[in-house]
């Protein structure tokens, strides 16, 4: 009885990812927007932009700044646009 238990989970698995596959490049991209508007929106304040949540976003700043560098080169930026932080 186990072994046709592993079969069937087997099976419902290949199932899954059959169903999965041909979505799963478009769910990494639709994050991958979200998390650069997300970023954008944490930053803004400081590209001048003004943030009416920029007082809750300030204490998200320190756990983003390792992500600066390969978001602005993705919106396009060759240098980074804040004075004060040097990632290039």
């Amino acid at each position: 009885m186990k072994g046709g238990r592993g079969r069937l989970r087997r099976v419902l698995d290949l199932l899954q990812e059959f169903y999965d596959a041909p979505h799963r490049g478009a769910l990494a991209r639709a994050k991958q927007e979200e998390d650069d508007l997300f970023m954008l929106l944490v930053f803004s304040e400081m590209m001048g932009v003004p943030n009416p949540a920029s007082y809750h976003t300030l204490e998200l700043l320190p756990l983003l700044y390792e992500e600066f560098h390969a978001w602005h080169l993705r919106m396009g930026m060759e240098r980074s646009p804040l004075d004060h932080i040097r990632c290039c």
